[in-house]
C-alpha cells in the first residue's frame, strides 16, 4: 500500500468517525486561545480549562494581562506544569501583543513566533485554528499517530514531520487532519498501550499489534 493510498483509507476513516474534530481547549477569542496554548505545553486541556476561566475574568484582555505582575499571573495557574515560566510568557507575550500588534493576535507564523512563550507548535495551532490557514502543528500526539500510521518517515523532528505531512494531506484537510491525529492519539493510539481493539485502521496500521491488550 502507498503513502496516498494509506492516506486516502485513512481519510475516510476519520470522516466518519470525527467527521467535526476541533480542539478540546475552551476559548472565545484569538487571545483566549493564544493563552489556553501557551498554558497547554507539557499540561493537559482539561486542567488548561479548569484554569482559563478565573485567569480571563482577571485578564480578559492583552491590555490588562500586559499591566499585570508575573507573579499574580502565577496565582491564577500556579496548577499547571511550569507555572512559573508560564506566568512570565503570558505577560510578556501580552506586552509584546500591545506594543506592536496593537493589542491583536497576529496570523502570519513568523510574527506569532515572535511572542514569550510561542514556538512553531504553538504558532501553527493559532494560525490552524484561528485563522484557518493549511499548517500541521506537530505535538506529541500527531508526531505518534502519523509515525504509526506511516504517514511520516524517518522524521526526527516535528518540524520534518510537519513538512512531509504538509506536503502530503491535501491543503483542505490539514486543518482537520490535525484534529483527527490529536483527538487519536489522545483517547485511542495512546502512547504505552494503544487501544487498538477500538480503532478503525489497524488493518492498514504498520504498528499493529495482534498481542497488544487493553
Amino acid at each position: 500500500m502507498s503513502r496516498k493510498e494509506r492516506l486516502e483509507r485513512i481519510i475516510e476513516y476519520f470522516r466518519k468517525a470525527m467527521p467535526d474534530a476541533v480542539t478540546e481547549l475552551k476559548y472565545q477569542s484569538p487571545y483566549e486561545l493564544l493563552v489556553a496554548v501557551i498554558l497547554s505545553a507539557q499540561c493537559t486541556d482539561k486542567r488548561v480549562n479548569q484554569i482559563t476561566p478565573l485567569l480571563i475574568s482577571r485578564f480578559p484582555s492583552p491590555h490588562k494581562l500586559a499591566e499585570a505582575k508575573p507573579d499574580e499571573v502565577f496565582q491564577y495557574i500556579r496548577s499547571c506544569s511550569y507555572p512559573n515560566n508560564k506566568a512570565k510568557h503570558l505577560v510578556g507575550m501580552a506586552q509584546m501583543l500591545v506594543k506592536e500588534f496593537n493589542g491583536n493576535v497576529p496570523s502570519d507564523i513568523e510574527d506569532l513566533m515572535k511572542l514569550p512563550g510561542v514556538g512553531r507548535k504553538t504558532a501553527n495551532v493559532i494560525a490552524a485554528v484561528v485563522f484557518n490557514k493549511p499548517v500541521m502543528p506537530v505535538d506529541t500526539h500527531v508526531f505518534r499517530v502519523a509515525s504509526r500510521l506511516g504517514l511520516i518517515q524517518n522524521a526526527k523532528t516535528p518540524l520534518a514531520a510537519e513538512k512531509q505531512l504538509v506536503q502530503l494531506i491535501p491543503e483542505n484537510l490539514i486543518t482537520l487532519s490535525h484534529h483527527w491525529f490529536i483527538l487519536h492519539g489522545r483517547y485511542i493510539c495512546i502512547s504505552r498501550k494503544p487501544r487498538c481493539s477500538k480503532c478503525g485502521l489497524v488493518d492498514i496500521c504498520p504498528y499493529r499489534n495482534k498481542n497488544l491488550k487493553e
